[in-house]
């Protein structure tokens, strides 16, 4: 059974900076793993994706220059990190993480192609 868990989520201030951690058991399962964001009453969207080896990333262009994804693989697990920089308002959010097997390229942005998902962590951004 894989399992996929998030921290590090909470409240900052404008301007402020917040790490997000992520930790997906069977970690050799996992090809791509990305972090998406939920606002109310919206979709969710992609925020960040990284490839097996972590050496290719991308993120959407509104965090862009703000966020970095990164990633790190353990024995059996793999983990990601999301840190956060200068944080707006609009970056408050219900952000999950996701893992799977899917191709990187053209697959990690769609959200369906994520097997597993964490049961996401509240970012709050206030002024």
């Amino acid at each position: 059974q894989v399992q996929v868990l998030e921290h590090g989520g909470g409240s900052v201030q404008i301007g402020g900076s917040l790490t997000l951690s992520c930790i997906a058991s069977e970690g050799h399962l996992h090809n791509v793993m990305g972090w998406f964001r939920q606002k109310p009453g919206k979709e969710r969207e992609f925020v960040a994706g990284v490839s097996r080896t972590g050496e290719t990333t991308d993120s959407a262009e509104s965090v862009k220059g703000r966020f970095t994804i990164s990633r790190d693989t353990l024995v059996r697990d793999t983990t990601t990190h999301l840190e956060m920089k200068s944080l707006k308002p609009e970056d408050t959010a219900v952000y999950y993480c996701a893992a799977g097997k899917l191709k990187y390229y053209p697959d990690y942005r769609d959200p369906d192609k994520y097997a597993y998902w964490g049961q996401g962590t509240q970012v709050t951004v206030s002024s």
